[in-house]
């Protein structure tokens, strides 16, 4: 079974780099701008652990982390919530079930040892 983590950021050039820096360590990563049905997105993306943007275009990353976690079907999934914006966060109550937070920038290599720690046990390395 393929280690698979989805990404949603609207900054290519940082999916970009993500997918470079996990696929390098034996994920498979897939990447998204945007996104309109976060369920569907992530039901068909079968990826066991997500990275996703506080602030998108247009969308709040905060409650789209919200929405995995409250649902049965995606409760179980980790999330990393990745932001430039922190203060905008803790200024929002900053409490949307993530997994774990990062301040932008961030260094690489806590990321990458970030997602190791966090996905789920038992997946092998494809």
């Amino acid at each position: 079974m393929t280690r698979k983590v989805l990404v949603i950021d609207d900054n290519n050039d940082l999916l970009d780099l993500l997918r470079e820096a996990l696929s390098a360590e034996g994920y498979e990563v897939d990447c998204l701008p945007q996104i309109d049905n976060i369920y569907e997105a992530v039901l068909q993306s079968r990826a066991g652990l997500i990275i996703v943007d506080f602030i998108l275009d247009g969308i709040n990353g905060g409650e789209l982390c919200h929405q995995i976690k409250i649902n049965p079907r995606t409760s179980h999934i980790p999330v990393i919530m990745i932001s430039g914006y922190t203060r905008v966060l803790e200024s929002l109550g900053g409490d949307y079930g993530a997994d774990h937070f990062l301040s932008k920038p961030f260094d690489l290599s806590e990321l990458v040892d970030t997602v190791n720690n966090l996905f789920p046990k038992g997946e092998s390395v494809a």
